[in-house]
């Protein structure tokens, strides 16, 4: 048995074809699915629906799928240790990664990181559940999901959704943050026993596939701040002090900040040095583009993606015994990339996510998901307001899950345009999008 091409459940399809690789079968399941389409109405940075230049989840997915399948490619021409696939979990596979990239944001709720954040906060509140975007993946992916001849999600490859979990836990456990749902986790648990996973440790796929996105934000979503006018293109934007402050909070305030990367690093300089030279890269760039504000920002975005890129590398993780993709260089942990990705993250982050014209959004945002959750809730009465099929599917697995799960599941997987349209029908005394009513 290949126990990389394995299925949970490899439910009999009568009209799949037999002329393709079981990858060929998993990419065709996932860009087939209603969950794969809804990402097109789904918030990246700005509101979907607020332009037709800025990136929904969906472009942003296909980018990350492109830039992680052109690395995997080059890994696999250059890389000694793939090449003697000594461990399922040791090798990479262009087709998987770009797999594991598209679906990777399915698990997000409408209106971003916010809505994750809000219904985190009322299922943990009121019943003591969890709710996250990566472990809601798993339930899309595993249960939510139809296709021809199963009732156990899309039924994909033992790869891909290993390649797909960056978190190899199980998120119903004290204290964690991140990870797996519990009944998920089963599943995802057995395959990584069968392969031998080491506790803790993501396959490479996966590592590179979070790498990529990791890139993907560094560089498109400044890209998508310049063409909104939030990030100015002028040095005494760059140059601002409360910019830089407000850049190093972002990078020591998040939960995954290590300061042992930052170890002997005066972050202050190295925000100021990182912010200029991008400044003074644009100037540069914008001059070789006869000063045309639309080509240097591409140009800009696909240098520094290409720098990222061309980083990437595997290398040794000494403390789990396993090993690592990150950037590299003379083969090292390139920290000093690392980090300036990093401080790009932030920038963006700083500048698009913390405006208040965002954060406004964000609040709307949250009493919608608030008032929608508590038409949901309760059994009694949400069977009556939620579709046929959902109720259908509730009372067919009712002993496995709980209602308010299933609540949440109709909410999260709503667009950000069909939760405007659910809440007008609700709430509002006339229809019409609530961006028209700020």
């Amino acid at each position: 048995m290949n126990v990389r091409k394995m299925r949970l459940y490899d439910t009999e399809n009568v009209y799949s074809g037999e002329d393709r690789d079981e990858y060929e079968k998993d990419y065709a399941r996932l860009i087939q699915s209603p969950a794969f389409r809804r990402l097109q109405g789904k918030s990246q940075v700005f509101g979907a629906g607020s332009g037709d230049y800025y990136r929904t989840r969906l472009t942003h997915s296909l980018e990350v799928s492109q830039i992680a399948r052109e690395v995997a490619r080059r890994l696999g021409k250059q890389c000694a240790l793939l090449s003697r696939k000594e461990h399922p979990g040791l090798m990479i596979d262009p087709d998987v990664v770009e797999c594991a990239s598209l679906a990777h944001d399915l698990g997000h709720p409408p209106f971003g990181h916010k809505g994750e954040e809000v219904l985190n906060q009322l299922l943990q509140k009121e019943h003591g559940l969890k709710y996250e975007g990566n472990a809601q993946n798993f339930r899309i992916l595993m249960f939510l999901e139809k296709r021809a001849g199963s009732d156990s999600g899309l039924d994909l490859t033992a790869s891909v959704l290993l390649a797909i979990n960056k978190y190899p836990a199980c998120i119903d456990e004290p204290g964690k943050q991140k990870g797996v749902y519990r009944k998920e986790w089963e599943g995802i648990d057995f395959l990584r026993q069968t392969w031998g996973m080491p506790e803790g440790c993501a396959t490479l796929e996966a590592q590179l596939m979070d790498l990529c996105d990791d890139i993907a934000y560094s560089t498109h979503d400044l890209e998508d701040g310049i063409r909104a006018g939030k990030i100015q293109m002028d040095r005494a934007f760059f140059e601002d002090d409360r910019l830089v402050a407000h850049v190093i909070q972002e990078i020591t305030e998040d939960p995954s900040y290590s300061a042992a990367n930052w170890d002997n690093i005066d972050q202050a300089e190295m925000v100021k040095r990182v912010l200029i030279e991008y400044f003074e890269q644009w100037e540069t760039i914008y001059a070789e583009c006869d000063r045309e504000p639309s080509r240097t920002r591409r140009e800009m975005k696909a240098r520094w993606v290409r720098r990222f890129a061309n980083d990437v590398g595997i290398i040794d993780d000494a403390a789990r015994g396993w090993k690592k993709v990150t950037l590299v260089r003379d083969n090292r942990q390139n920290s000093e990339l690392l980090r300036t990705m990093e401080i790009l993250k932030k920038l963006a982050w700083v500048t698009l996510i913390k405006d208040f014209r965002v954060q406004r959004l964000h609040k709307r945002s949250e009493v919608m998901i608030e008032r929608l959750w508590g038409s949901f809730k309760n059994y009694d009465t949400g069977k009556l307001i939620i579709p046929p099929d959902w109720l259908a599917s509730y009372e067919a697995q009712k002993d496995r899950w709980a209602w308010e799960r299933l609540a949440a599941d109709y909410i999260s997987g709503m667009t950000d345009a069909y939760a405007e349209k659910v809440y007008a029908e609700f709430f509002a005394s006339r229809s019409g999008s609530i961006y028209e009513r700020d």
